[in-house]
């Protein structure tokens, strides 16, 4: 829903979804309606006012900063819960100094007042489970073994996936897909095979996992004759690792709903990678393996689509990228290398260089249309105070027209030529600034463009590494 200056309005957009549940309720016998403040089972589900979940996704390529939005939001939340990807993601958050990463573990870990939960959406690697959590815990992360609860239904990467999932970009050779060699890939093939394993099953009897996981070990080895497992190594090694990582197991589906039914709470869903990472609308084949989108946070949880309230979108001031693929707003020049020098702009989880370019909103109103952002996070805005001048891609051309749509073939995409928008730049260090009225006017103006075109407005602007970076727009 948009207001008259073409800004989608999150309070009438958060006021009509909760309408939608308000419905006649049920006739009785004599064909009047029932009493509304009689709340029967059904009475109460017509009229569903239970707590809403805020969701966190990343608008763009992955790597915008939404540990440090979701560390923000977090602060207050009671849950914080991961829906999908593995260790493949990498969110840094910067308290008082210090640099916490985090690629299993919620962002929210860091609230010792908040539960995190990583659902079934999720694949883990135990071992890196705990190896991250110790790296933290030498940082000062305290107590987060008592604070985190893994769903019974998520899969396990093995080490074995790991190697595949290298084995399977060398077969590809000059087209690799530039994958992080996670094993996140190969976990989901295996998911998506009904082959794979999941916590419960590792809990349960062993002697039904050994043979699973023998079984699974087998079919690998006969695709790749390279991988060799060393199987009664790794199946000790798993027979440790369930007893400490048993009492952290819980059903999440259960947990979470009687969070959203009971007492008022705080519930935040940090997405992990990005919506053009996304396995459907994503630039495919140059994506991860889960829905990074909205959608998977209804089935990475368990949970109901009643119960989505606020949706956040966090994009950069300007466009990055890791990996291969298509990048229509790429500088391959000095402009692209100040932007990376600037931005710090290498991977949290990889480490590899990221590919920068001008800020694509093409790109973010796609993202939009598949989200449905009430807001946006907007952050870095810092890193362009020194540009003398600033271009925002608008639209896409191809063969001299103008696209009505994004492309979903990355040969096309690759092809397709940027209509920008040219501002001036406002050559003014914001990184101290802390109110919107006090940018500089060329900065206000360019936030203001980018709501314009989006017709969704920015909540937020990131100005710093810091935690308390951050301009409050409302």
């Amino acid at each position: 829903m948009r207001d008259p200056t073409g800004i989608r309005n999150p309070r009438k957009r958060q006021k009509m979804a909760e309408n939608r549940g308000n419905i006649a309720p049920p006739r009785t016998a004599n064909g009047d309606h029932s009493d509304p403040t009689e709340d029967g089972p059904l009475e109460k589900r017509l009229r569903y006012h239970g707590n809403k979940v805020t969701v966190v996704l990343g608008a763009q390529w992955g790597d915008e900063g939404k540990g440090k939005v979701v560390d923000m939001l977090g602060t207050d939340a009671d849950v914080v819960c991961r829906c999908q990807g593995g260790n493949n993601a990498g969110h840094t958050v910067v308290v008082e100094g210090t640099e916490y990463d985090f690629h299993l573990l919620p962002s929210g870990i860091i609230n010792d007042k908040a539960i995190s939960v990583i659902g079934n959406g999720v694949v883990i690697h135990l071992p890196g489970l705990f190896e991250e959590a110790g790296k933290n815990e030498a940082k000062g992360l305290i107590d987060w073994q008592d604070r985190l609860i893994i769903s019974d239904r998520a899969h396990l990467v093995f080490d074995f996936h790991q190697a595949v999932d290298g084995l399977q970009e060398l077969e590809k050779g000059g087209k690799s897909l530039g994958t992080t060699k996670k094993g996140i890939g190969p976990t989901y093939s295996s998911k998506a095979a009904r082959s794979g394993l999941r916590v419960c099953d590792l809990l349960a009897d062993f002697k039904v996992f050994s043979d699973r996981f023998k079984m699974l070990v087998t079919q690998y080895e006969r695709m790749f004759p390279n991988l060799k497992v060393d199987v009664d190594k790794e199946l000790k090694r798993y027979e440790d690792l369930k007893e400490r990582v048993r009492p952290m197991v819980k059903d999440v589906v259960h947990f979470l709903n009687t969070q959203l039914e009971g007492p008022q709470k705080k519930l935040l869903v940090e997405g992990a990678n990005a919506t053009m990472l996304d396995i459907d609308f994503g630039t495919y084949p140059y994506v991860t393996s889960s829905n990074c989108t909205v959608g998977g946070v209804l089935t990475g949880l368990g949970i109901p689509p009643r119960c989505i309230g606020e949706v956040y979108g966090v994009a950069k001031a300007y466009t990055t990228r890791v990996g291969d693929g298509a990048f229509p707003t790429e500088l391959n020049n000095e402009l692209g290398e100040l932007l990376q020098e600037r931005g710090h702009e290498f991977g949290v989880t990889t480490k590899r260089k990221r590919r920068c370019g001008w800020l694509d909103l093409v790109l973010l109103k796609y993202a939009d249309m598949i989200n449905g952002f009430t807001a946006i996070a907007l952050t870095k805005l810092d890193i362009l105070d020194v540009f003398d001048e600033l271009k925002i891609g608008v639209a896409y051309k191809l063969d001299g027209k103008k696209l009505p749509n994004f492309p979903a073939n990355q040969e096309m995409l690759k092809q397709v030529e940027v209509e920008y928008c040219t501002m001036p730049g406002w050559k003014t260090n914001t990184e101290n600034l802390r109110s919107f009225h006090d940018l500089p006017e060329n900065a206000q103006k360019y936030v203001r463009k980018i709501e314009e075109v989006l017709g969704v407005p920015v909540r937020w602007i990131g100005v710093g590494a810091a935690r308390d970076s951050i301009i409050k727009m409302f």
